[in-house]
């Protein structure tokens, strides 16, 4: 597996494109489109939030025949919370995508992300969409990673190569997602792009599983946004042929997982206002499952999160996220390891030197944090960050 240049347009037949076009107060881009010179293969995975905006709705119906060419973008405005305005609104920016690039309506995608509960300023994206395919450019990935952020700090971009079967395939992605990150999914757009030639459902297949152990296994503040989804497009430009369940299969999911995970990393150490990437392994427990759970409790609880934000060794804090995560645990059988310094062996705290050695470990911006519970062969490993001052500040004024 390589690392490569060029986000969702190293891939071969992809072009990008980004501008302003007005929906952001400032003069940053807030518009993108992705497209394929060929169709694809097309697979998503969307929120469980139960509020889910139109785009998600719209997305969903044009996936069903698993196929799609396009992909238009808008951040500074989620069109969530706007009813059957709304949804006339996401099917008007397909059309006009469809009427521009000379594709049918079903084959475009929409997303958008930013403020719920405000109309899209469809003058201006009407406008901008004939400017944006023009521009399509297999350069263009960087851009159109750039007008997807809304309080991200940086673009997210990644790029893989690597041997599928008998050839090579490039896998390209960019997402975005900064805060009101949780699974299932959270406020994050990702999209995917690949040359791998698969039939839809081992997309989606495939999709599902690299989602299960990437996107779905961060959280920045343990809320569950209305827009988020995870899209993956396949144009087949590769050659490589992918028809059922076996070897190259198994070495396209580890390429897609890679790339996933990698974009999911970038969202975490992004958090709004996070100082502090942390990562959460869980083992001994009875289940993956369980582990997954006892992660999940300790990467979101505030207490727990604050606590490495202060750089504070507060292990009860830990002991009581594990206890509240509704899963069989022996509260007498718990190791509480930071970095390579155990702070805590079969529940028995190991003293103040341990805790010094542990105080300076959290002064570290990357801090590994093991659990191990002693009950079983179930591990799991979740990724969050520290909750800081400036994440209330960011989000207390997010609308103003």
């Amino acid at each position: 597996m390589q690392q490569i240049e060029g986000g969702v347009t190293a891939v071969a037949g992809f072009s990008a494109a980004g501008m302003h076009a007005g929906i952001k107060k400032n003069s940053r881009p807030d518009v993108a489109l992705l497209f394929s010179d060929v169709p694809c293969a097309a697979a998503a995975v969307f929120t469980q939030n139960r509020c889910p905006a139109p785009p998600i709705l719209l997305c969903k119906r044009h996936l069903r025949g698993g196929v799609g060419q396009a992909v238009f973008i808008n951040s500074g405005n989620a069109n969530a919370g706007t009813g059957a305005a709304g949804d006339r609104d996401a099917q008007a920016t397909a059309r006009a995508v469809s009427a521009a690039l000379g594709i049918p309506p079903r084959s475009v995608c929409v997303a958008s992300t930013g403020v719920i509960g405000e109309r899209l300023p469809m003058d201006r994206i009407a406008a901008a969409v004939p400017a944006l395919s023009t521009g399509l450019s297999t350069q263009g990935g960087r851009l159109a990673a750039e007008a997807i952020r809304t309080t991200d700090t940086f673009a997210k971009e990644v790029a893989l190569r690597g041997g599928v079967g008998r050839g090579q395939i490039t896998l390209g992605g960019m997402a975005k997602g900064s805060g009101m990150v949780h699974p299932n999914l959270a406020t994050m757009l990702a999209f995917l792009t690949t040359d791998a030639d698969l039939p839809p459902h081992l997309l989606r297949a495939a999709l599902r599983e690299a989602v299960a152990d990437s996107f779905h296994c961060i959280t920045v503040d343990g809320d569950t946004s209305t827009n988020d989804m995870v899209l993956c497009l396949a144009n087949g430009k590769s050659g490589v042929s992918i028809r059922a369940m076996g070897v190259a299969y198994r070495q396209f999911v580890s390429l897609l997982s890679a790339a996933s995970l990698a974009l999911a990393k970038m969202i975490v150490a992004d958090g709004e206002g996070a100082t502090k990437r942390i990562e959460i392994c869980v083992m001994g427990a009875t289940t993956h499952r369980a582990a997954h759970r006892v992660a999940m409790a300790i990467a979101k609880s505030s207490l727990v999160k604050t606590a490495f934000f202060g750089e504070d060794a507060n292990w009860g804090r830990i002991i009581a996220a594990i206890g509240n995560a509704g899963v069989p645990v022996h509260p007498e059988k718990i190791d509480l390891t930071f970095g390579d310094v155990c702070l805590l062996r079969r529940s028995v705290y190991l003293g103040r030197e341990a805790e010094a050695a542990v105080a300076r470990l959290l002064k570290e911006r990357e801090i590994r944090l093991t659990v191990h519970l002693h009950a079983g062969a179930g591990r799991a490993t979740v990724w969050t960050s520290d909750l800081s001052l400036k994440y209330v500040k960011i989000n207390a004024a997010y609308r103003t």
